[in-house]
C-alpha cells in the first residue's frame, strides 16, 4: 500500500509553530593542510557513540576530481561542545565495482544508525558507480571494523507499478527502533529519496515517476525491512519493500526538492527529522552545483506511524549565512547528516558549503 497524495501530512497536522530550533555552535572539522584526500573538502558526516563511550564521526573526504572516501575521526569535546577531531584513518575507499566508473568514483554522505534490535551500527552511503549514485549498506559492531553488504535492492510492488531499482537514490537513513509497518509486520524503517529523471542515466529517456504520484519533485519516501529477516541474516538490510511517499516540497526554501538528513531522534512529539530543502537552479544532478541554496528544515514524524508527518517547519531552521556556509566547493549549503547527544544537549553536525563540518545545538523553542 502507498500514499496516493503528494502530501502525507494528516488533517490534524500543523506546520507551525515548529517546536525546535537550531543554533550555531562552531566549526568542528576542516580539511587538513597538504592532505591530498581532503583537498576538495570534508563534509556530511555520519556519527555514532562507540562501545568505548567516545563519539566518532564518519566524514566524507573529497580528493581532487571529486573522488570521495569515508573517514573515521574521534570528536574532542571542550566545555560540553564538540570542538575538534582526531583523525583515525579511512573506513572505505571506492574500490568495489559498484563504487566507481570509468571517469568517476565515490563513497559518499554516510549516515549511521545504532539499531539495538539487531545489535549493530548500520551505515547507509552513496556508492557513485558506473550508472551513477546508488544506496549501499555497511554494518559494524564497534564503529571500527565495517562490513559492506552491497547495494540496496527494492522489491517490486504491482500495486504501485514502479521499479525503484531503475532510479538513483540518495539521502537514506534507518530509524533506530523497529516499527509496525503498514502491512502489519514488525520492521526496520528507512527513509530515502528516489530521483525520477532517467535521462541522467540514459540520454533521451524522460522522467518516469509513479502514476499515482502528483508530486514530480524529489521527495522523501520510506521503505521497510522485516525485523525477523534481519535478525536471521544482516544481508536482508539491503532488501527494501513497502515503499511509501512521506513528504514533498511545500515551502519556499524547498522549491526544487527535499531530502532526509540524520537518523531521526525520539522527542516528546514523535520522531524529529532534520531535512534539507533546495532552491536555485540544478544544471546536472550529478555535477557539483554552483547555483543552488541548501537550507535545513525540520519535521515531526508520528511515533508509531513514522510515514505520517505531524508537523514541519515552514521556514528554515538553519540557512547559509556565515562565510563558511556561503563560500566553498559548493556555495550556500548547510546539509545536516548527524545528531548526537553531548553532555545532555543535542548537536547536529552539518556540511558547510561542501567544504567543512559545522555544529549546531538543537533546542526547544519553549526552553
Amino acid at each position: 500500500m502507498t500514499s496516493t497524495s503528494p502530501s502525507s501530512t494528516p488533517p490534524d497536522g500543523v506546520a507551525d509553530p515548529f517546536p525546535y530550533r537550531m543554533v550555531r555552535a562552531g566549526l568542528v572539522m576542516s580539511p587538513e593542510p597538504d592532505n591530498p584526500l581532503e583537498v576538495e573538502g570534508v563534509l556530511n558526516p555520519g556519527s555514532g557513540r562507540g562501545p568505548d563511550g567516545e563519539l566518532y564521526l564518519f566524514p566524507r573526504l573529497v580528493a581532487a576530481g571529486n573522488v570521495s572516501r569515508i573517514g573515521r575521526v574521534r570528536v574532542n569535546v571542550v566545555d560540553g561542545v564538540p570542538a575538534s577531531v582526531t583523525r583515525l584513518g579511512l573506513v572505505f575507499e571506492p574500490d568495489r565495482s559498484w563504487e566507481h566508473g570509468a571517469s568517476h568514483a565515490g563513497v559518499e554522505d554516510p549516515r549511521v544508525t545504532w539499531v539495538e534490535a539487531i545489535g549493530s551500527y548500520v551505515m547507509t552511503y552513496v556508492a557513485y558507480g558506473p550508472l551513477g549514485p546508488r544506496t549501499a549498506i555497511a554494518v559494524s559492531s564497534d564503529l571500527e571494523q565495517w562490513t559492506r553488504l552491497g547495494p540496496v535492492l527494492y522489491r517490486y510492488d504491482d500495486n504501485q507499478d514502479v521499479d525503484l531499482n531503475l532510479f538513483h537514490n540518495k539521502d537514506t537513513t534507518f530509524l533506530p527502533e523497529p516499527v509496525v509497518a503498514p502491512d502489519g509486520v514488525l520492521s526496520l524503517a528507512v527513509l530515502h529519496r528516489p530521483m525520477w529523471d532517467l535521462s541522467e542515466t540514459k540520454p533521451g529517456e524522460s522522467a518516469d515517476q509513479p502514476a499515482f504520484l502528483t508530486e514530480s519533485r524529489q521527495s522523501i519516501w520510506m521503505s521497510f525491512v522485516p525485523l525477523a529477516d534481519v535478525q536471521q541474516d544482516l544481508s536482508a538490510l539491503t532488501l527494501w519493500r513497502g515503499h511509501r511517499f512521506v513528504a514533498g516540497p511545500e515551502f519556499g526554501y524547498e522549491e526544487l526538492k527535499i531530502g532526509g538528513g540524520p537518523p531521526p531522534v525520539r522527542v516528546p512529539e514523535g520522531w524529529l527529522l532534520l531535512h534539507h530543502g533546495v532552491t536555485g537552479r540544478i544544471d546536472n544532478a550529478f555535477e557539483q552545483q554552483k547555483n543552488v541554496n541548501y537550507a535545513a528544515g525540520g519535521m515531526i514524524l508520528d511515533t508509531g506511524q513514522p510515514w505520517l508527518v505531524r508537523q514541519r517547519s515552514s521556514e528554515p531552521l538553519l540557512a547559509a549565512e556565515t562565510d563558511e556556509e556561503r563560500s566553498g566547493i559548493v556555495p550556500n549549503v548547510v546539509f545536516p547528516t548527524a545528531i548526537e547527544e553531548v553532555e545532555g544537549r543535542l548537536f547536529a553536525f552539518y556540511g558547510m558549503a561542501d567544504s567543512q563540518i559545522g555544529i549546531a545545538r538543537i533546542e526547544r523553542n519553549d526552553a
